[in-house]
């Protein structure tokens, strides 16, 4: 029945944890550090510099289109990596560091190359958080947050754009753009005729992709939210390789038996940790 409170949230990151482990989806997802009441989080040099980049660049979504590159986006960029520099970006040396925030400098300084199509007009979302009810009968909810919303005057409609920070590539059965297409059907009145992936370390030119079908993205979703409703109303939360766990939340298990260090706290209040080396 439906009750927004009450309700199975399920998004992108947490439909791609739950798909490698469930395990691992319970200690990113729903765990809570009992002193803290706090949901925990591994931070690493990847993840630091992927939140600052993209904080940087969607935030030239609130500028007019016009104003958007009248200045160099670079000092922000240095203002905002305080936040991640040292261990609270997962850095375990000052080299380490200067190496991985060279290649955000880079990225922002291919943004600023291009331009285009990040000058155009943008859609803004009523939400901070899209969402909908993606089925009140089981009562769970698809939610999401997209990088980039360029408005298509020609047409009245929207390309949507995903900004890649990592040096992999978006998997082919990938539910990202299903989910995004999804959201966006459901959350706003607009046609979703174009959606590409703009690879910021290595690409001036943005990727398209092929639109996925809303009937087999539906069926696809739902197939997965359902599974992780069952999981958490059961609490049966085991890693596909038994006892011994796998590598993805081995890493996690760490932490909560106190084998992580504690850094500080980052957005949405996570507790963020960092492993020890080997």
């Amino acid at each position: 029945m439906k009750d927004k409170f009450k309700a199975t949230w399920v998004s992108h990151s947490s439909i791609g944890d739950f798909l490698q482990c469930p395990r691992l989806y319970y200690l990113k997802n729903v765990y809570k550090d009992p002193k803290t009441r706090h949901k925990v989080n591994i931070i690493n040099p990847p993840l630091a510099l992927g939140q600052i980049v993209h904080e940087i660049v969607e935030g030239l979504a609130d500028l007019p289109s016009g104003e958007r590159f009248s200045k160099s986006l670079l000092p922000a960029f240095e203002e905002a990596w305080k936040k991640v520099s040292g261990k609270m970006g997962g850095f375990t040396s000052a080299e380490e560091e200067a190496e991985v925030k060279a290649r955000g400098v880079a990225m922002l300084e291919r943004v600023e190359r291009i331009k285009d199509p990040l000058n155009n007009k943008v859609i803004r979302m009523n939400q901070d958080l899209p969402h909908y009810f993606i089925s009140e009968d089981d009562n769970i909810i698809l939610c999401g947050k997209i990088d980039w919303l360029e408005y298509m005057e020609e047409d009245d409609s929207v390309n949507v754009i995903d900004f890649k920070t990592g040096r992999n590539e978006e998997k082919e059965d990938s539910l990202q753009l299903p989910i995004y297409s999804l959201l966006l059907k459901n959350t706003q009145k607009r046609k979703v005729t174009k959606a590409s992936y703009w690879y910021l370390d290595r690409d001036d030119d943005l990727i398209e992709k092929p639109l996925p079908d809303l009937e087999e993205s539906y069926k696809r979703v739902i197939e997965v939210a359902r599974k992780i409703k069952d999981v958490r109303a059961r609490r049966a939360f085991d890693c596909p390789q038994g006892e011994g766990g796998c590598f993805a939340c081995n890493q996690f298990e760490k932490v909560i038996n106190g084998e992580a260090e504690f850094v500080g706290v980052g957005g949405y209040n996570q507790d963020l940790y960092i492993l020890p080396k080997k």
